[in-house]
């Protein structure tokens, strides 16, 4: 009798242990979560925690069942955010708006824009501890490291090649120093863009000219404005001076998505992938 009670007693534990977990699990599948992020959109439907979103800004269109609203996500407010009652936001800067949410008894967090691929696997592990969902989320980074890892290994050496990553038409650039510099480095790539923010004192984002670049003579030239303001490698291509350049005369004009090449979430191996068919093609 007494083994008895004693597995009884182990059964009854086991069972109060399940029944914790089931209600974590049904607790966080009711969360209702607003996103004002595109970036953190991305990862909540990446880590399987979609279901649990139920407004994000109109800048949030990836993946397209993301339910895309009129919040404004340059200026969003807390009357409009509110009236989607969420129990979380996320958001990527903080501010009033964090405040006057967590007045409200409101989870905010905050994932600012990544400056390392480290920090896209930490905001990804994050967003999964907060959801729920906690294994998908790390199954995500170990099949993002393994992918980024199989593409950068099997490109071809580009320790001596230089490049030139355009944000717009006026030649807003990036230096090694940012989140975007840091995914070409993982190809030892040259930035033509460095010398131009030597101190730093462009944040990383310097305005180059047309004259810079003929001097740098980039070996490849990558567009990050294809979406926003239509640039094409024919459009380039047909600027003032700019049959001058390698790139130019060698075709080696690569047009990207400007979204994949902006946001640092799951779909940076996409970016990782792109620059690695570019020297491929060199």
């Amino acid at each position: 009798m007494k083994r008895i009670s004693v597995l009884l007693l182990g059964l009854l534990m086991l069972a109060t242990a399940c029944g914790g977990d089931n209600a974590t699990s049904t607790e966080s599948a009711s969360q209702r979560i607003v996103s004002i992020s595109p970036t953190a959109t991305e990862i909540l439907f990446a880590v399987g925690a979609g279901d649990q979103v139920v407004a994000v800004d109109q800048f949030s269109y990836f993946p397209p069942e993301a339910p895309v609203t009129d919040l404004d996500g340059f200026s969003p407010n807390v009357e409009a955010i509110v009236a989607f009652e969420p129990d979380l936001v996320l958001m990527q800067s903080a501010g009033d708006l964090k405040a006057g949410l967590e007045a409200l008894g409101i989870s905010v967090i905050v994932q600012s824009a990544a400056t390392s691929i480290e920090d896209t696997y930490a905001q990804i592990t994050q967003m999964g501890e907060v959801t729920g969902h906690q294994e998908d989320a790390r199954a995500l980074v170990a099949q993002l490291q393994a992918e980024i890892e199989s593409l950068v290994s099997d490109a071809p050496d580009a320790s001596s090649i230089s490049y030139f990553h355009e944000l717009d038409p006026t030649l807003y650039s990036v230096t090694s120093s940012t989140f975007v510099g840091a995914v070409y480095d993982l190809f030892d790539l040259e930035n033509v863009a460095d010398p131009a923010d030597a101190d730093g004192s462009a944040f990383g984002y310097p305005q180059l000219s047309d004259e810079y670049l003929v001097d740098a003579d980039p070996d490849l030239i990558f567009l990050a404005d294809t979406l926003c303001c239509e640039q094409t490698a024919e459009s380039v291509a047909a600027r003032p001076a700019w049959d001058q350049l390698s790139a130019v005369h060698n075709g080696n004009i690569i047009e990207l998505n400007d979204d994949i090449a902006s946001r640092w979430g799951p779909r940076i191996v996409d970016f990782v992938a792109a620059i690695a068919e570019a020297l491929r093609n060199l």
